[in-house]
């Protein structure tokens, strides 16, 4: 059974610094795109970084370009959001997803739809504020 679960999130100053973890189990990163939204308090969700099958990693947020990275650890079956240069407005709850593209060739990739939505993890909390 696929499984998501986020870790990493908490509270930190503005110019701080966090590293999100999403450890992934029944399947391996080889296999699957692994994509991280946010969804700041009021706001709809929004794609921050997708990792490819093969490991090419793609930002979508313009907000987060040049201070989010995304990295992974095949080995230990997680991917990793690091975050620097954190603002207020990267407050949010913060979630690894996997698209649910049944089509084998398709899920290793970041798609930019995902008509039959997402497997989602439950989410972890950072809070930016001083």
């Amino acid at each position: 059974q696929l499984q998501l679960v986020e870790s990493g999130g908490g509270l930190v100053q503005p110019g701080g610094s966090l590293r999100l973890s999403c450890a992934a189990s029944g399947f391996t990163l080889e296999s699957k795109a692994i994509n991280w939204f946010r969804q700041a308090p009021g706001k709809e969700r929004e794609r921050v970084s997708c990792i490819s099958s093969s490991g090419e990693i793609t930002n979508y947020a313009d907000s987060v370009k040049g201070r989010f990275t995304g990295s992974r650890d095949v080995a230990k079956n997680t991917v990793y959001l690091q975050m620097n240069s954190l603002n207020p407005e990267d407050t949010g709850v913060y979630y690894c997803a996997v698209n649910r593209q049944s089509v084998p060739l398709l899920s290793r990739l970041c798609l930019l739809a995902a008509p039959t939505g997402y497997y989602w993890g439950q989410g972890t909390q950072v809070t930016v504020s001083s």
